[in-house]
């Protein structure tokens, strides 16, 4: 499985690294509006605004991976924990000799006379 991760990103960035080297000409980019009715700009290769576009779309997306499987990592532990302590502290009962089947199977010790 690692081998086919490797693969993936190895190609990925083949084909990023291709994308930014095809795509280096400067492009303006505007940021933030300003009170002249001009915007805040900057002149930005479109390798570079594709490459923070992407990285700032996967950052997220991993970020709330990586605390997703801290959490379940952190709950399995717990509930490891708990199911350890449990079977620790409670020892293997044997189980009691059987009794007689039925209460109808144990004859009477004098069979009962009425008085006269």
């Amino acid at each position: 499985m690692n081998a086919i991760r490797s693969i993936l990103l190895i190609l990925l960035t083949i084909v990023l690294v291709a994308f930014i080297a095809i795509n280096w000409t400067k492009v303006p980019v505007n940021f933030w509006p300003l009170d002249d009715g001009t915007y805040l700009h900057f002149e930005w290769p479109v390798g570079f605004i594709v490459l923070i576009s992407f990285i700032a779309g996967v950052v997220p997306m991993w970020l709330l991976h990586k605390g997703a499987r801290w959490q379940l990592n952190r709950r399995i532990a717990n509930l490891e924990n708990s199911v350890r302590a449990v079977s620790a502290t409670a020892p293997v009962v044997a189980p009691a000799p059987a009794a007689a089947a039925s209460p109808l199977d144990a004859a009477p010790a004098e069979p009962h006379t009425p008085a006269a």
